[in-house]
């Protein structure tokens, strides 16, 4: 009885841990550690964002062929319009493992996105059936919430492109092959066909077969106005008057940045004190500064389709976007690199990783996998000792074309995807994968300094310019506490559309009753400018060390 209770209780083990995978996990120290989440979820991860109840909506292509999990009632032959009984989205909860396979009827491969501000991801565009599509997904805690799309809902087609949430709540949506135009979602009417034409996302091509300028860079600046990156130039754009406001300087290198070349790009933290002018359309009285990283020389795709796989940049490029007189600050990282991703971390860090050394995005053009991840401290001075960049402990698997990268609520990294292939191959150079890993980056070994959020007050729904407080608990004394929002952002293909982290502004320090617990007065962002309306994640960071994150929501 006793041996048959013991080969049950194995069994068990080996079944929970063939789905969750409970091997080779390592615990995080001053150089980080993985830990493997979900052997597979079924579906290579292209496309990615996280929706306000804390699940991932997750999806590639749909037209990549089988994928390793069938629709709800394909037993029952009840598949999309397409005959195709395969699921090629899912969404993902990180809190308990589980995946949920939804249904996408149009082609998604290449796509764009953004979360509204009532907290629906707003997908737009892709390939063939679905260059003009918009979909829609509102987040349930239930299973009854799947894809809502919208056929020819786009007045052009967009492949490509880039998306971001704008202060009056509409999302823009910049560019993509060759389409030089933006426009505007939701529509003013269903016959509004508005196009707006942007010179610039011609004249930034390379040549009609290379564009080097696919997936552009957008960043709001603290003004209301649109930095536009697109392969080694840049402009800030009034897109109400569709007027360029400012030309910066070239980037120097001579390396395009963006897709195939594929480069990656933050907006910096904006910091927030009390003592600033509230913003407008016509001042800059809080920083802004951009930073890209990586890609490669121009003709590195025609190359690597001709089997010539040329070294990857090492350099990064910092530019103050709100500056009269900016210039280019180039540094170098320790890695050459393309289809990087980088994530804004809690603490004001930003992680860089994933992608290869060698190569281009594109099918089979990639080599030379850079496992490593790499901090870079963006307030570390470059006239000091310490390196602003950190490298950290590699990972096991590759992760190269149509692969992603998310800050999860916990602080750690979600880390997915990788399919170089046009259809899933897993006896490849760099097979398919449809595994996705955690990342947690060095802060989380200083368990003694991390602090638990009890409280916000008066409750998570905040205005612009409102006083709220907010509680947590400390182990150990407090070290030079802040409070920071991260927006969720759309992310693929090396682009974190409308990825953004706010330095809010706080008072003294309380401590409470309890000689572990404390409060903060902290003020909400001034305007729209700043912080686009709609949900964000809101940590305590103590001594660089961040929580466990709580959604609240601006407006």
């Amino acid at each position: 009885m006793m041996r048959r209770l013991v080969f049950i209780v194995l069994l068990i083990f080996f079944s929970f841990c063939n789905n969750n995978l409970c091997e080779s996990d390592t615990s995080p120290d001053d150089k980080g550690g993985w830990k493997l989440l979900k052997r597979s979820i079924g579906i290579s991860a292209m496309h990615i964002a996280l929706l306000p109840n804390d699940r991932f909506i997750v999806f590639d292509r749909s037209i990549a062929g089988s994928s390793n999990i069938s629709l709800p009632g394909a037993n029952d032959h009840e598949c999309n319009v397409n005959g195709d009984c395969y699921a090629h989205s899912i969404e993902f909860s990180p809190s308990t493992r589980s995946v949920r396979a939804l249904t996408v009827k149009t082609d998604t491969f290449c796509s764009s996105g953004a979360i509204s501000p009532d907290g629906v991801l707003v997908q737009t565009g892709g390939f063939n059936n679905g260059d003009r599509v918009v979909r829609y997904f509102k987040p349930c805690n239930d299973s009854n919430c799947d894809w809502e799309e919208h056929v020819n809902a786009l007045s052009t087609r967009r492949w490509y492109a880039s998306n971001h949430i704008l202060p009056n709540g509409k999302i823009i949506i910049v560019g993509g092959r060759r389409e030089f135009t933006y426009e505007f979602i939701p529509k003013t009417s269903p016959s509004d066909t508005t196009l707006h034409y942007l010179p610039f996302l011609n004249e930034t091509r390379d040549s009609l077969q290379l564009e080097n300028n696919l997936y552009p860079f957008l960043h709001l600046a603290p003004n209301g106005n649109l930095f536009v990156f697109a392969n080694n130039r840049s402009i800030l754009l009034d897109y109400k008057a569709n007027r360029v406001v400012r030309n910066y300087p070239v980037m120097p290198g001579g390396v395009s940045r963006n897709y195939p070349s594929s480069g990656s790009s933050v907006l910096l933290p904006l910091k927030l004190t009390s003592g600033t002018t509230t913003p407008s359309p016509t001042t800059n009285t809080i920083e802004a500064e951009v930073l890209i990283c990586g890609g490669t020389p121009s003709d590195s795709n025609t190359k690597a389709n001709n089997g010539i796989f040329v070294l990857a940049s090492n350099t990064c490029g910092r530019l103050v976007i709100t500056e009269e007189n900016s210039k280019w600050e180039m540094e170098e990282m320790p890695f050459n690199r393309t289809m990087g991703d980088m994530v804004l971390l809690p603490n004001g860090d930003v992680m860089i990783i994933n992608g290869a050394s060698r190569g281009t995005a594109g099918w089979n053009v990639a080599r030379d996998p850079v496992l490593q991840p790499v901090l870079y401290q963006p307030n570390v001075s470059k006239n000091t000792s310490i390196p602003r960049f950190k490298v950290l402990k590699p990972s096991a698997i590759p992760r190269l074309y149509h692969s992603v990268a998310y800050l999860l609520s916990d602080a750690r990294i979600l880390v997915g995807g990788s399919n170089p292939y046009i259809h899933y191959t897993f006896d490849g150079l760099y097979p398919t994968e449809l595994s996705l890993e955690a990342f947690s980056p060095p802060y989380l070994s200083k368990k003694s300094l991390r602090p638990q959020i009890n409280f916000v007050s008066p409750g998570t729904r905040i205005s612009y310019k409102q006083k709220f407080s907010v509680g947590f608990q400390l182990k150990v004394e407090a070290e030079g506490v802040k409070v920071t929002m991260v927006a969720p952002p759309f992310t693929t293909h090396s682009v974190s559309m409308s990825q953004r982290l706010l330095v809010l502004d706080v008072g003294e320090l309380r401590r409470l009753a309890s000689g572990s617990d404390y409060a903060m007065d902290v003020n909400a962002p001034a305007t729209e400018f700043v912080a686009p309306q709609g949900y964000y994640r809101l940590f305590v960071v103590n001594g660089g060390v961040p929580s466990r994150a709580v959604w609240v929501h601006i407006s």
